[in-house]
């Protein structure tokens, strides 16, 4: 069996402190201080190593123990014993559960073609080492299904790649030179906290605040302009700035003529959208969209942090291309904090050169489609279900199909896993999986420019072994090993390293963190330009416009009916990263609603009411607020099924259509009735 020496930094002294870093799911990848005492951690904080995130954490992550040692954590491997989701298993060996689980992917593989394989993961807690490694070797070599990886930045990496070709974006920490921030679809009080010191600062300075958000958070309380979009009409709110930009000489045509191509083709496509008529879709008043339109024109440094909450819909991939554009047709550019900021974990241009095997041309399933795929693929079935590195069971869109498809008994699913989530309940096979502060690791911020080694902090706990030391195992028992393979998890880290830019590798050999490319601080058109095939923004891409359903930038109408008129949405919370740490106590989950809302329907703060449309159902008690826009509900991301009274939750309402570039989810297009339960 394929596994590596490892020994924690300091294993053997008493209250010591290991430097590594967060590799979960967030823009930020705080370095952190873990102190453990008697082989055990005792307190998480942050530390300065990534000057980004200036020596503080969030709440979650310094609850992350409470994962570590929780009741819920998977000990050892496990084979089911029992109904599918009842979550009783049979304790076993490693050997004994390595060998059921190859066996059955290579009886798959001669039975019914390698495609009836299906791996499943995304970003729960992984960084270069433990996602797409020898685990992508494996199924490779098996001629599994691809998986497109599209639940969450699908749209938004396509509008950023096909305008910029992921051109680096604004550091954090240029924020406070900034006279006007624009925060759009992006909360970063919940996710990616250390964008808000920087951003009070730039108001302490005199900076100016534009939020665009169906909800009022913690920075749109304190913003000067809240545009309080209706979800899924960020595009008619983007085309209109740009009409405005266009039609009343506020375009910087000299730029336009240098540094880009297709402006004339965005102006047409912006030209129907007038502030009345984008006041009409939006449900924001016109005088309000020419207000921060204006605000936007007149400042400079201008600067959008573009998120992730725009793309979840019909239209998200159009709106993040026109939120995209806007910077190049204001003219923003070539100024310290001026233009955007999207994903920088581009910037230093590291290819999966350790990755030998080619990817087959096999089957590509979308992620967001699992349901179907579980229930309705024939040639070949789904016959065995590989899940690690994420939580379908409670992440992925219509909801109440992907737990049929779990449910079925001829499937044969692997859950490799931290802790015993609701996908790990329905599994054949649970093996346990080492967390962040139990493996190496390379994380690669998506917020700020940095690179950095995650070390272990404490030995596995349990018989929790690593990402690259169990798929080195399957690799050796399905008999596909290679001379040259990786053999573990440190000889998997080398080749990673071995990868990278030298002075990155040496960087975090010697000091753990690389020292970033511009010192983290690029000036885009001055220090990175486009990475397009000319050099140019191309704000008219062909190919977008070919695969929109409608052409680029063309809006796709609201599809609330009068049986489900209310939009609910599901952001990002305090509570977990995803669904990540949702298993740690937390209040009484709530239906968040408008007061006009509840009066309609006669609903009192604490009332238990059932959310319905015809996907599902989810029973709760409801919030009477002011926080969410009228017309919208909202339930937070990544509830596990206990939360709730019925056992289902926010995507068991959300429908498996996609988005318009990218093939993203469409989260925010669940449109929802809800009322009060009789007799409550």
């Amino acid at each position: 069996m394929a596994q590596s020496p490892r020994t924690p930094a300091d294993a053997h002294a008493d209250g010591h402190t290991v430097a590594t870093v967060c590799t979960l799911d967030c823009p930020d990848s705080c370095s952190l201080a873990v102190t453990v005492h008697e082989g055990r951690v005792t307190t998480i904080d942050g530390s300065t190593r990534n000057p980004v995130t200036g020596g503080f954490i969030c709440a979650k992550v310094r609850r992350f123990g409470e994962r570590v040692y929780g009741a819920e954590r998977l000990l050892r491997p496990g084979i089911r014993a029992g109904r599918k989701g009842d979550g009783h298993f049979t304790p076993a060996t490693w050997d004994e559960a390595l060998a059921l689980v190859a066996a059955r992917l290579t009886e798959a593989r001669d039975t019914w073609g390698g495609e009836s394989i299906l791996p499943f993961s995304y970003g729960g807690s992984n960084g270069l080492l433990t996602q797409d490694t020898s685990d992508a070797t494996l199924f490779r070599r098996l001629g599994a299904s691809r998986l497109a990886r599209t639940v969450c930045a699908a749209p938004t990496g396509a509008a950023s790649q096909a305008l910029y070709g992921r051109m680096p974006s604004v550091a954090f920490e240029d924020y406070p030179e900034a006279r006007l921030i624009v925060l759009w679809g992006v909360n970063p009080s919940a996710s990616g906290v250390h964008l808000v010191p920087y951003v009070r600062e730039a108001q302490r300075a005199g900076a100016r605040l534009i939020v665009v958000d169906p909800r009022t958070t913690p920075l749109a309380r304190h913003a000067d302009v809240h545009l309080a979009v209706r979800p899924g009409t960020d595009l008619p709110v983007a085309l209109a700035f740009h009409r405005f930009l266009f039609e009343e000489g506020r375009a910087d045509t000299a730029f336009l003529a240098t540094h880009t191509r297709g402006a004339e083709q965005l102006r047409a496509r912006a030209e129907p959208w007038t502030f009345d008529r984008a006041a009409a879709v939006s449900g924001v008043p016109a005088d309000r969209l020419r207000e921060a339109a204006e605000l936007y024109a007149a400042s400079s440094p201008a600067v959008i942090r573009c998120g992730w909450g725009q793309e979840r819909n019909r239209n998200g991939g159009n709106a993040t291309t026109a939120i995209l554009a806007l910077p190049a047709v204001a003219g923003k550019f070539g100024v310290r904090a001026g233009g955007y900021t999207m994903s920088s974990s581009s910037a230093w241009g590291i290819e999966r050169t350790w990755l030998t095997d080619q990817e087959p041309p096999t089957r590509l399933v979308n992620m967001n489609q699992l349901g179907r795929a579980l229930t309705e693929y024939d040639a070949p079935p789904v016959k065995v279900l590989f899940v690690y590195n994420a939580n379908p069971a409670a992440t992925i869109p219509d909801q109440v199909r992907v737990m049929g498809g779990l449910e079925r008994e001829d499937l044969f699913t692997v859950v490799f896993e931290q802790v015993m989530t609701d996908t790990a309940r329905y599994a054949d096979v649970v093996l346990p999986a080492t967390t962040f502060l139990e493996h190496y690791d390379l994380a690669r911020a998506y917020g700020p420019i940095s690179l950095q080694l995650a070390q272990p902090a404490i030995e596995p706990v349990g018989e929790a072994r690593p990402n690259a030391d169990v798929f080195a195992a399957l690799l050796d028992a399905t008999g596909l090993t290679r001379a040259g393979d990786s053999a573990g998890e440190l000889d998997g880290l080398m080749h990673v390293l071995a990868a990278l830019p030298a002075s990155a590798g040496a960087d975090l050999r010697d000091g753990g963190r690389a020292v970033p490319p511009w010192n983290g601080r690029p000036i885009q058109f001055v220090d990175v330009h486009p990475r397009t095939v000319d050099g140019k923004v191309d704000l008219f891409p062909d190919a977008l416009d070919r695969e929109a359903p409608r052409g680029l930038y063309a809006y796709q109408p609201d599809p609330s009916t009068e049986a489900h008129p209310l939009a609910l949405i599901s952001p990002a919370s305090e509570r977990s990263i995803s669904s990540t740490l949702a298993e740690l106590p937390r209040p009484t989950v709530r239906l968040e609603m408008h007061v006009d809302d509840a009066g309609a329907r006669g609903l009192a703060d604490g009332d238990q009411v059932r959310v319905f449309n015809a996907l599902g159902e989810v029973r709760c008690p409801v919030v009477i607020s002011s926080a969410v826009r009228v017309g919208t509900v909202s339930l937070p991301k990544g509830l596990w099924r206990r939360h709730t009274d019925n056992g289902w939750t926010a995507t068991a309402l959300v429908p498996d259509t996609l988005t318009d570039l990218g093939g993203g989810a469409c989260f925010n297009d669940a449109r929802v009735q809800v009322e009060k339960i009789a007799g409550d």
